[in-house]
């Protein structure tokens, strides 16, 4: 069942027409758009403090334990370097 097309647009409008009149139609349309922007709107606003909540460290975290540069990222040494330095 997809969406409705051709003919079944037009009933669809004229039952709408018969149960809610002529009048209220546009002011439930609008009162649609404006529940449809606010959705957005609240939406994009929950993915931006997602967002900001990866993006910054949670604060009160311990550094990591043991010797003080565990943490830290340790040079690269290339195979010659590493060669020399057990040849000592």
């Amino acid at each position: 069942m997809g969406i409705p097309s051709g003919w079944e647009l037009v009933i669809l409008l004229v039952v709408l027409v018969a149960l809610f009149g002529a009048t209220k139609l546009p002011t439930a349309a609008r009162a649609i758009g404006q529940s449809i922007r606010i959705f957005k709107a609240e939406t994009k606003s929950a993915r931006s403090q997602d967002e900001a909540n990866v993006a910054a460290p949670a604060h009160g975290s311990l550094p990591p334990s043991g010797h003080p540069t565990a943490g830290l990222a340790q040079p690269r040494v290339n195979e010659a370097q590493r060669r020399d330095d057990t040849a000592r």
